[in-house]
């Protein structure tokens, strides 16, 4: 019997990650999938068109709810924490309070990315304690944000924890299509921390083929990232989406100050799939989830746990893992995004190529960051908060990072048990 639980299964999320254990079940063959959220209003309808999702495709496992988190772990073989502390809300606050700074507003990148670190590492890490007091074997699959800094603190406590994000799938997927191909035969150079990587080959049996599609489409490569297509022809690679926050900062803080936030965005957007969830004839997902995110979630989690559990075809898959030398210019404990080789034994990252300087210095600096930001959302106090901001990349002046410390502060006061 296999038993998933997920942590925040009340996420307008959950239904794509249902609908591929409905689809995969050859993969990981779920016996019973536990969705624990303490919002009951977005957990029912989530799990009601979970389980007639599952109905249409033949699935035999059950998908039961509970708002009891010991409930929900108690023998579970893994747990995907996909939670965010303060709702959307707080993320509004994330990506509006540092723009008065002339700071990029983002849930994860910079001073609002700091927010969410210090409101969620606490969380996480009780709940993580009493994952391992139901059974010490789980697995915990991390997909709550800042990811890098919350597996790191995971893994600094001890706990069998892998985390894994969406973007190297989708760039996986992406190049996929474009060379007409199966999915499992693109092999991706991806090397950096989360949100912050680049893409430096694509394998396709062993050829790499990303320079042709550089030299014959940058301008398709680049859409969407925000960055310009002569960037990419320059260097030579694909970076992620999250790069233009440092690459295009100012640009990105003018359109931030005129333009309606990404959480306005999603919350109205979440308020639209929990009504069409609860229509009782539904049983696929809606075309709008799309424009949620999270795009190839389902995939990446399943076969990340399928390896973990010993079921999976695909040992090799990009997650965030210790780095144990593999950037041999950071200390082992940080964490990396990078491709591993993964069993029930857990992740062991494989061998890169050096980083060349005009990436390691970032890398480098932001690891640093995410020590002091671990160190914050774990001791507390005002001074390791400054110093956090100080060390960041994009704040990085004395009187930024001491007002952003005091706005971050004031917004998050009641997520933090020092202040």
């Amino acid at each position: 019997m296999m038993k998933i639980a997920v942590v925040g299964g009340g996420s307008t999320y959950t239904p794509e990650l249902v609908d591929g254990f409905g689809r995969l079940r050859e993969v990981l063959p779920v016996d019973e999938l536990v969705l624990v959220d303490p919002a009951a209003e977005r957990l029912e309808p989530v799990a009601g068109l979970g389980r007639r999702i599952l109905s249409r495709l033949g699935h035999p496992g059950t998908l039961t709810t509970t708002g009891d988190l010991d409930e929900a772990v108690d023998g579970a073989d893994a747990v995907l924490l996909q939670l965010r502390v303060g709702g959307q809300a707080a993320r509004q606050q994330d990506e509006t309070w540092p723009l008065v700074c002339g700071c990029v507003g983002q849930e994860t990148t910079g001073a609002g990315g700091l927010a969410k670190a210090l409101r969620t590492v606490p969380v996480v890490l009780d709940i993580a304690d009493r994952v391992r007091k139901a059974n010490p074997d789980a697995w915990i699959v991390d997909f709550t944000n800042p990811v890098g800094i919350v597996t790191r603190a995971l893994l600094t406590a001890g706990h069998r924890a892998v985390g894994l994000c969406n973007v190297a799938i989708g760039v996986q997927r992406r190049f996929a299509t474009r060379l007409g191909v199966a999915p499992e035969e693109v092999r991706l150079d991806h090397v950096g921390l989360n949100h912050l990587t680049w893409v430096r080959r694509v394998l396709v049996d062993g050829v790499d083929r990303l320079p042709e599609q550089l030299a014959e489409d940058a301008d398709g490569l680049a859409d969407g990232l925000g960055l310009p297509p002569g960037l990419l022809t320059r260097l030579g690679v694909l970076p992620s989406y999250y790069l233009r926050y440092y690459y295009a900062h100012d640009a990105v803080v003018r359109e931030q100050r005129t333009a309606p936030t990404r959480a306005e965005e999603v919350a109205d957007i979440e308020q639209r799939l929990l009504a069409s969830y609860a229509d009782e004839r539904l049983d696929t997902l809606p075309e709008l989830l799309t424009r949620r995110g999270g795009a190839y979630y389902s995939e990446a989690a399943v076969a990340l746990c399928a390896s973990l559990l010993g079921t999976g075809a695909d040992p090799v898959q990009v997650v965030n893992v210790r780095n144990d030398g593999t950037l041999p210019f950071l200390p082992d404990d940080a964490v990396v995004e990078v491709p591993a080789r993964i069993d029930h034994h857990g992740p062991v990252p494989l061998p890169v190529d050096p980083l060349a300087p005009l990436y390691a210095g970032l890398v480098a600096a932001v690891t640093a960051y995410e020590h002091l930001a671990l160190d914050a959302a774990l001791r507390g106090g005002r001074d390791r908060v400054f110093d956090a901001l100080l060390a960041h990349p994009l704040v990085g002046q004395v009187d930024r990072a001491d007002r952003l410390t005091d706005e971050l502060v004031a917004h998050n006061r009641d997520h933090l048990a020092w202040a």
